[in-house]
């Protein structure tokens, strides 16, 4: 059964190898040199600290995978929306564990009183994300094509969005993120 929780420092160095895989075999994220160990710790704290979500999926004390939501852009008025990212072992593609980490994180981020949540998927070929981000009720706002260079050829970003809590129906009754930038 697959279980998914709050991640710890501990899972670190899975989180780290499954995301190093998708950085040198996917195109889900644009990324093509695999962080450090210390730079994926960074990071994570850096989500944390603004008090957001950062999952892992683990089966029989394995770690499967990995979702976090983080900031949507830096300006004040997008306070109340997320992004989110989701990234799977190779061994677990297909088998449910991407929708069992995004359907945990769409919980916690309306639990938080977010608003408004975007994927941004690389490669319109990527049925996998967009399929998983659909059945959770995501719809497709746009296809930006050729945005980025990787594997030797342009990809394409498809942009996803959900409505949390209501979306843009009635006005937030919480204070949102804490946003730094300009």
């Amino acid at each position: 059964m697959v279980i998914v929780r709050p991640s710890t420092d501990a899972d670190l160095p899975a989180i780290t190898a499954i995301y190093a895989w998708n950085v040198l075999n996917g195109l889900g994220t644009f990324e093509e040199d695999p962080p450090a160990q210390d730079e994926m710790a960074r990071r994570r704290a850096a989500f944390l600290e603004r008090g957001l979500p950062y999952l892992v999926a683990e089966q029989d004390g394995v770690v499967l995978g990995y979702a976090y939501a983080g900031p949507f852009r830096l300006r004040a008025a997008y306070r109340y929306t997320v992004e989110d990212s989701v990234y799977v072992s190779p061994d677990a593609v297909g088998k449910g564990v991407g929708k069992a980490l995004l359907g945990a994180l769409i919980a916690q981020c309306e639990a938080l009183g977010l608003r408004q949540m975007c994927a941004v998927i690389g490669d319109s070929g990527n049925t996998a994300s967009i399929g998983l981000h659909a059945a959770l009720g995501f719809e497709q706002r746009g296809v930006f094509p050729d945005m980025g260079h990787k594997f030797g050829r342009w990809v394409d970003l498809v942009w996803m969005q959900r409505p949390l809590n209501g979306g843009g129906q009635r006005q937030p009754d919480a204070p949102g993120l804490a946003l730094r930038g300009v």
